[in-house]
């Protein structure tokens, strides 16, 4: 039943959320000092560890479920190397520099050099002009005549070269054909220009060089593998310290892993588990109060306590499986739903999410698990949740499914597996579980 609520004003409140909800991750400084909250803290403390130990041109990888935190928890591992390592660092994602879709190990260590180069500019380092006319040289030879022509144009006009490249990596095929044809056959010069760059920056600043690259787990899996699998010796030709995000799902896969762990230590951020595996399915299981309370204080501090009844903010933490950006998509959807009902029926407003609200937000999500799935992947899923641990855990299907979040990841004294609650939910109306 509704009651008379302040329309315009509750509009604005929940508007005002849902932007709260959709900063992630966290990097520029009055988000995190409005909004961050201890978390990951384990696994920082190795990220730093591993870069303290490890030699200059040392690879990390680091890994976790998609939204378990990762990118928040690179900027203020960035922020720390900077303040307490004294490392000059370039922090950057894929996504902002190369249409997902077509990233290769080519651009991606071509973006490493762009933007190592822009930092340094931006930071004022005394790179010889001479040596700047070089690289900028270097970073304007194509094959092609036009793209030449293109890029002598906007030299001559004073244009920002580095928004000129990402623009072009990220929006034209053609542009990223013709850089992966001009390098892929002399990657080693590629990385050669890296070291120039990360020397020149070295000699002037007193300070060696860390490269985060974040959002490489967001790629889909094939990409990766012919990324780390068929062509890790390239990318890890750079010699300056160099940290690769990847899918969780790639740690499953025994002969890719191997060929990474030779080369890099791996560090994974694990999902926040809210029951131990022997009290998971069981119906009156008591879930593990300070891991509720972590997360709920990360929704505390993006929703007001009169905009959300306590029980339904309970709820709607323990639907996420203890991965964060599957708790903000949840609180998102819950968000529309209230703008929803305010715009369309304002008598049966109540002017907070509650138990109903929830409800509709979370069947909206569910809807969006089920669309792919057919009756194989239903089998799989029933299998992992009947024994907490797959049939096959390096199938193809699985590994989809683990990439796509439908299977979470948890570690106690040993590793296994749960659907997300809202495929447990989905799974149990259509009768499997």
């Amino acid at each position: 039943m509704g009651m008379n609520v302040d329309t315009a004003e509750l509009t604005r409140q929940f508007t005002q959320v849902y932007r709260n909800l959709k900063l992630f991750p966290l990097f520029k400084s009055e988000e995190i000092e409005a909004f961050r909250v201890p978390y990951g803290q384990a696994a920082l403390g190795n990220l730093r560890r591993e870069v303290s130990y490890s030699p200059d041109n040392g690879k990390l990888i680091f890994t976790g479920h998609r939204g378990c935190g990762k990118s928040t928890l690179l900027g203020q591992f960035a922020q720390q190397m900077r303040e307490q390592q004294n490392l000059f660092v370039v922090g950057f994602s894929i996504a902002d520099m190369v249409e997902m879709s077509d990233v290769n190990h080519v651009n991606i260590l071509y973006a490493v050099a762009l933007r190592l180069l822009e930092k340094a500019a931006e930071a004022n380092v005394p790179i010889s002009a001479e040596t700047k006319a070089d690289l900028l040289g270097w970073f304007t030879k194509t094959k092609s005549t036009i793209y030449n022509q293109q890029i002598q144009e906007q030299l001559s006009i004073g244009a920002n070269l580095f928004n000129f490249f990402t623009g072009k990596l990220q929006t034209e095929k053609a542009f990223r054909e013709e850089i992966k044809e001009t390098y892929q056959n002399s990657v080693s010069d590629l990385a050669n220009q890296i070291d120039r760059i990360a020397t020149a920056v070295q000699i002037a600043t007193k300070q060696e060089v860390l490269v985060v690259i974040d959002d490489l787990d967001k790629l889909d899996l094939p990409l990766v593998r012919a990324i780390f699998q068929d062509n890790i010796n390239s990318l890890y030709l750079p010699n300056i310290r160099i940290v690769f995000t990847i899918p969780i799902a790639v740690i499953r896969e025994t002969k890719l892993m191997d060929s990474i762990k030779t080369r890099s230590k791996v560090i994974q951020l694990p999902v926040t588990k809210f029951f131990h595996r022997v009290d998971a399915h069981e119906p009156d299981a008591k879930p593990i109060e300070e891991n509720i309370e972590m997360l709920e204080t990360v929704l505390k501090r993006r929703i007001p306590a009169e905009l959300i009844e306590p029980a339904a903010m309970r709820k709607l933490v323990l639907l996420s499986g203890g991965v964060l950006r599957e708790m903000v998509r949840l609180g998102q959807e819950c968000c529309r739903e209230c703008l929803l009902v305010l715009d369309m029926e304002p008598e049966q407003a109540t002017g907070k999410i509650d138990g109903e609200i929830l409800e509709r937000a979370a069947r909206n999500l569910r809807i969006e698990f089920a669309r792919p799935l057919g009756m194989k992947l239903l089998e799989v899923l029933k299998q992992t949740y009947q024994n907490f641990d797959p049939e096959d855990a390096n199938s193809e299907d699985f590994l989809e499914l683990l990439h796509g979040l439908y299977v979470l990841e948890y570690e106690n004294a040993e590793l296994w597996y749960d659907l997300h609650p809202l495929v447990q939910d989905l799974m149990r109306r259509k009768g499997l579980i």
